[in-house]
């Protein structure tokens, strides 16, 4: 699986930034963790260096890395970011929920929804 998908309407930088969140969020960068540098990452992804130095300041804009001059980048501290995000994604599940119900979607539908997510239904 490519990290770029050049059919996604999304600019290449926030491809990176999704992906790089996701590692973040899920714990496969850990705190204090270097991140691979500008360069490197640009050569190994065959993208623009000056694509992935943009995604880099977005992701120290949002809080997910912090500069240290002449070091390079390093992860942050994520807990309060997971928990912004958990809050938010919680917020479009309950409007999803909402807009489905207001479509005819039973209770019993959806929570065989959630059971087949989460890995306890029968399909």
């Amino acid at each position: 699986m490519s990290l770029i998908d050049y059919r996604d309407p999304r600019p290449v930088y926030e491809q990176i930034v999704d992906y790089f969140e996701k590692l973040i969020l899920q714990g496969v960068l850990k705190p204090d963790d270097r991140m691979p540098s500008v360069r490197q990452t640009a050569a190994e992804w065959t993208i623009n260096p000056n694509t992935i130095q943009k995604a880099f300041t977005v992701l120290e804009n949002r809080g997910y890395i912090y500069a240290v001059p002449g070091r390079g980048n390093f992860i942050a501290e994520s807990t309060k970011l997971l928990e912004e995000k958990r809050t938010e994604q919680l917020k479009k599940q309950e409007k999803l929920l909402r807009e489905g119900k207001e479509l005819g979607i039973t209770e019993e539908q959806a929570e065989e929804m959630i059971r087949r997510v989460y890995g306890s239904g029968k399909s």
